[in-house]
């Protein structure tokens, strides 16, 4: 007897995370190996993180985590001017993204998102049964107008990865006051803003001031990033109060563990880690760019700590080649991949693995 699967699963691919340093070191005999396919921060963490982590990794381990997450709620409001019930916590704000598909979305139900952009959108919504209305980048960008003409009185979320993953490019502080004007209430604008750090300033719109007069949006933000703290796993989310009281039903006790709440908190005041990790990574992009030019590939301008780039290879062949002399990046389709910007030292190696594999 076949096991009673809900039948939304079956179109749903798992998420494919980059390919470990460890797996292509044994596959291919190598020692020398960076990976450049999952955008986390080369340049580490801040050293306050590390002292703490030394001091306190196995403190209080056979006791469950704040599962109010107090401390970093408290951390985050006085840094943004709001109050401690407006902020959700998740493993990831991935794991954020689902409880928002399971609070709003219905089996009937429609969420817009564009294409390409953060592939866990698609899981999400159709793990609960909606329907997923998917629009096609304009200018590898969000196509804002095509968003809005979609919207039927079945939508019920609007997701905008800004900047979006993977081309890195933004909506703009006009494009986003337009557009937020012309939606009706009643629909759920899911603003992904996992790459704030590195597009904050010129045209991107700060839009936690904007959460007063719209109520329906909610903002999510990760310490994975620009903070370097991808393994431990800690985002955030940042709405009403009254939305962030229903997420908290959805959300699973102590899902955000002890030494993550620490840490983040730690991050937080090393604002001077993160400037440099911005300084250096936009300096890294003005290496790539230069080197892309020189080498005739098309790319995309970044607002992120990523580029996108289309090689002559197809996406598969580029990241075979470049696997081959110890480099990771992320393929997509056709002829896109996408690379993380690295070190100084791990840019030029790429640079010099291009120009080998072209």
């Amino acid at each position: 007897m076949p096991l009673p699967y809900r039948e939304v699963f079956k179109d749903i691919s798992p998420y494919v995370p980059g390919k470990p340093i460890a797996d292509v070191q044994k596959e291919l005999g190598l020692t020398d190996v960076i990976k450049l396919a999952s955008n986390e921060n080369p340049f580490g963490c801040s050293s306050k993180v590390i002292d703490v982590f030394k001091e306190n990794a196995m403190s209080e381990v056979a006791i469950y985590p704040d599962g109010n997450a107090t401390v970093l709620r408290e951390k985050l409001a006085k840094k943004h001017g709001l109050k401690p019930d407006q902020f959700i916590f998740g493993a990831g704000s991935n794991e954020i993204i689902t409880f928002i598909a399971q609070l709003f979305l219905n089996a009937d139900d429609e969420s817009i998102y564009a294409t390409p952009s953060f592939t866990w959108y698609d899981t999400a919504v159709k793990s609960t049964g909606a329907k997923a209305v998917t629009i096609p980048l304009k200018d590898y960008t969000h196509d804002l107008e095509a968003m809005k003409n979609a919207i039927t009185d079945k939508t019920k979320v609007i997701w905008i990865c800004n900047p979006n993953n993977p081309t890195g490019t933004i909506v703009t502080s006009e494009q986003m006051k337009d557009f937020l004007e012309n939606i009706s209430k009643d629909i759920v604008i899911v603003l992904d803003e996992a790459y704030y750090e590195y597009a904050q300033g010129d045209n991107y719109p700060e839009t936690i001031p904007l959460l007063d007069k719209y109520p329906n949006l909610i903002i999510l933000r990760t310490f994975s990033k620009a903070y370097g703290l991808a393994s431990l796993r800690v985002g955030y989310g940042v709405a009403s109060s009254e939305v962030v009281s229903y997420l908290n039903r959805i959300r699973p006790p102590f899902n955000v563990n002890s030494l993550a709440q620490m840490l983040a908190v730690t991050a937080l005041d090393d604002q001077d880690f993160v400037d440099n990790t911005i300084k250096k990574t936009k300096e890294g992009l003005e290496l790539l760019y230069k080197a892309f030019d020189e080498l005739n590939i098309p790319y995309v301008k970044s607002y992120t700590n990523f580029v996108w780039v289309e090689t002559p290879l197809t996406a598969k062949e580029a990241f075979e080649k470049l696997m081959k002399k110890g480099i990771i990046i992320r393929p997509f389709f056709e002829n896109w991949i996408r690379i993380t910007v690295g070190t100084k030292e791990q840019n030029i190696k790429l640079i010099d693995a291009l120009k080998g594999i072209l």
